[in-house]
């Protein structure tokens, strides 16, 4: 820049990168054990070499938000200190082998079109676009709220962005005070701008956990210039939590960045993957408190909460979880780094406050591309198999369309799916109708089926059939009298199924809960073992007079995984035991199939919630499973239906295993429209596909990083799908990127 620019920018005023060149693979150094935050980012450094600094006669402080223009180079934008210029400071970023490092290079005025600086009086710059070709920005105003383009070369307003009424501050519209647009981030092609809004309007409000219910502008563009809004997207904030920033990663995928304080506790702030991907537009949407359907809002998994990073020497001036915290407002994504990662900047805005620091972050972190609908196949319900008349102890009233009793056995849905020869797959139902005394004609069994993914139809090629002719059984069973001795609903409830290296089967039971072996016909070859605890379920045959059960009812081995030699299985409890103080916790056995006993050693995966359970569990590779973690809910009112991928070896310093979540089953893209043409009043099919059925009990990890999802379909009573039609069963297979 030219003395002379500085003189008529009041010696405020800095030249920036002239065009922004694709961003380089850094020399960040890589993950360190010590540096982990979350299973997909670690902490590679921090600097607070710009708290309580000066440039160029101005403060250097109330940084609120950052947009990159080349590897090593930024633009931080200050929020309304005062009476101070609005203004933009050019900042050199490092996150090299030497740590991170942050330098002020240039400061740039912001000002009318007539020349007039903005201030703190007039302007509360809170987010920051860097637009193509390095000479414009677009900088967002909390106060109006506005969204205006600037010149770098010398500050000036050249436009401004249309803004919908009702977004105005009140009593112009209905924002509240420093709560409008915290974030402004576009898309990689410059397409799509985002400006999201800190808190809600008045009309949307808060919901009774305290979550923000609020808006996202989306603002279209057929040059990248000439920005339009098109829709508004709908964004639920953690409770008591504000949405401070966005960035877009193109693809309606984002990152947004929430944040809050409580005094004398301090910050929270968390980083989350977003998607939009089949988002509606709530435009006409008079309340945001009336959405009833999870599907209209913006689906999101933490990335990162950074209390949880190590405080890496961090000092705090106030009261914080993690001295590490701090007020943080901005983020951007930088370069990809040699680990394949991608490196985060994060920046605190101290306010102007003698407690509050200035602090750049630098993160690694995994973004994975987000996981998509290969294939669906569907079983009818009321594909009724060969066998006697089933469901004759259920009441003869209709159900979901469909009255008891069934001519022949039903398949009700899958509560394990394990591979068979070829492309066929054994997939097991459980104990038919739900209960012990409901289901004494319910003949257990395991299908051989082959989907046809062009067909959409899943083919039963025949089954075996579990028996018992050899007497195995140690208690009385319902078909005790006859040769074959034909299990059936009311002796198990089988949920999980694996097979070992020798080709025999194992079954994982509810009602003991018991491991059962069987030949590969079905064939009992020894009497069920029990828990080795000796914990007992309220339906198990040896549960003594008097003897209070330690496992719930239908909480028994819902799940269970097989290493990839087949020598040993690792059993999991669908729920907690009733005398475990931690109600979330799902106690992992490990079971020696050559030595046909339990090891002794188990683990602990905690759920989100006490109410949800695990439905099933894979191997992936080694010892790295898959689970499915679910709620009870179904159709619109299911919220979580999700694989979650653990290690075994990997126990966290609670001594829990640690989590991350690889698929919301109820948010996967269908860009090839794999679930359409939906069916009338079919629920969660089109570009963003949603497995809302009640019981998803069955995964399979594929070759790659595919996975087939199944569900049982509790038949009749299960209508997820399509309101008052009984659900069919339901195959599907996920491209999971990242997956192993």
């Amino acid at each position: 820049m030219t003395s002379s620019k500085r003189v008529r920018a009041a010696a405020l005023a800095v030249a920036t990168a002239a065009t922004f060149p694709a961003l380089p693979a850094s020399s960040a150094s890589a993950e360190r054990p010590s540096s982990r935050c979350s299973p997909d980012a670690s902490l590679l450094g921090f600097s607070d070499a710009l708290d309580k600094t000066t440039f160029a006669g101005t403060p250097v402080s109330g940084l609120s938000a950052l947009a990159l223009t080349q590897s090593s180079r930024g633009l931080a934008l200050v929020d309304n200190i005062g009476t101070t210029p609005a203004r933009v400071y050019d900042l050199a970023l490092d996150a090299g082998k030497r740590g991170v490092s942050a330098k002020v290079r240039g400061v740039t005025v912001l000002t009318r079109p007539d020349g007039t600086p903005y201030n703190g009086g007039d302007f509360d710059g809170e987010g920051l676009v860097a637009e193509r070709g390095g000479k414009t920005v677009l900088a967002s105003s909390e106060r109006e709220p506005s969204i205006r383009r600037f010149r770098l070369s010398d500050g000036r307003e050249l436009a401004s962005l249309p803004v919908p009424a009702r977004f105005q501050v009140t009593p112009a519209g209905e924002a509240a005070v420093n709560q409008t647009f915290e974030s402004l981030t576009a898309t990689p092609d410059h397409r799509t701008l985002y400006a999201g809004m800190e808190g809600p309007l008045s009309g949307d409000g808060r919901d009774a956990e305290g979550r923000g219910l609020q808006r996202i502008l989306e603002y279209g563009s057929w040059n990248g210039t000439s920005y339009t809004p098109v829709s508004q997207l709908a964004y639920r904030t953690d409770p008591n939590l504000g949405l401070v920033e966005l960035v877009a990663l193109g693809d309606d995928q984002l990152l947004a960045l929430e944040r809050g304080f409580t005094a004398g506790v301090g910050n929270t702030v968390r980083v989350y993957r977003v998607t939009a991907t089949g988002a509606p537009d709530v435009t006409g949407v008079a309340s945001l408190a009336t959405l009833t359907d999870q599907r209209a809002w913006l689906g999101k998994e933490l990335l990162v909460d950074i209390a949880d990073c190590p405080p890496s020497g961090a000092v705090a001036k106030q009261p914080q979880p993690n001295p590490l915290l701090d007020n943080i407002e901005a983020m951007a994504l930088g370069e990809a780094l040699p680990d394949g990662r991608r490196l985060l900047w994060l920046l605190s805005d101290d306010n102007g406050g003698a407690t509050q620091i200035t602090r750049v972050y630098a993160l690694s972190v995994e973004l994975r591309p987000a996981p998509s609908l290969r294939s669906r196949a569907l079983l009818s319900a009321t594909a009724y198999q060969p066998g006697p008349v089933s469901g004759t102890q259920l009441p003869p009233t209709p159900v979901n369309g469909v009255t008891p009793p069934f001519p022949g056995q039903p398949i009700p849905g899958f509560s394990a799916v394990i591979q068979g020869p070829g492309n066929r797959l054994l997939a097991m139902p459980d104990n038919g109708f739900g209960a012990k005394d409901n289901s004494a004609d319910f003949l257990l069994r395991a299908y051989t089926v082959e989907p046809d993914w062009r067909g959409h139809e899943v083919d039963v090629k025949g089954f075996i059939s579990f028996r018992d002719p050899g007497h195995k059984v140690p208690f009385p069973i319902v078909n005790g009298a006859t040769r074959e001795r034909l299990l059936t609903g009311a002796d198990f409830d089988i949920e999980s199924l694996a097979r070992d290296y020798r080709g025999d089967l194992w079954l994982g039971d509810e009602f003991g809960p018991y491991l059962v072996r069987t030949d590969k016909t079905g064939k009992v070859l020894q009497a069920p073992i029990p828990l080795p605890d000796g914990a007992k379920s309220p339906q198990s045959p040896d549960l003594a007079p008097g003897e209070t059960p330690t496992v719930p009812a239908s909480r028994g081995f819902e799940a269970m995984a097989v290493s990839q030699d087949g020598k040993w299985l690792y059993p999991i409890l669908e729920g907690a035991k009733t005398d475990d103080a931690d109600q979330r916790r799902r106690i992992v056995y490990e079971f020696d199939v050559r030595a046909n006993r339990y090891t002794g050693r188990t683990w602990w995966f905690r759920a989100a919630d006490p109410s949800l359970v695990v439905g099933d569990a894979g191997v992936l590779d080694g010892r790295r499973l898959v689970l499915i973690e679910r709620d009870n809910a179904m159709g619109p009112q299911s919220v979580v239906k999700r694989l979650v991928v653990t290690d075994l070896d990997e126990v966290g310093a609670d001594g829990y295993l640690g989590r991350r979540t690889a698929v919301d089953l109820m948010r996967v893209a269908d860009p090839r429209g794999v679930s359409t043409p939906a069916r009338p009043n079919e629920y969660g099919v089109g570009k963003l596909f949603s497995f809302p059925l009640q019981s998803v009990e069955s995964v399979l990890p594929l070759g790659g990083d595919r996975v087939l999802v199944a569900n049982d379909n509790n038949f009749p009573g299960n209508d997820g799908r399509i309101p008052g039609r009984a659900d069919d069963t339901e195959m599907i297979v996920l491209d999971v990127p990242g997956l192993r």
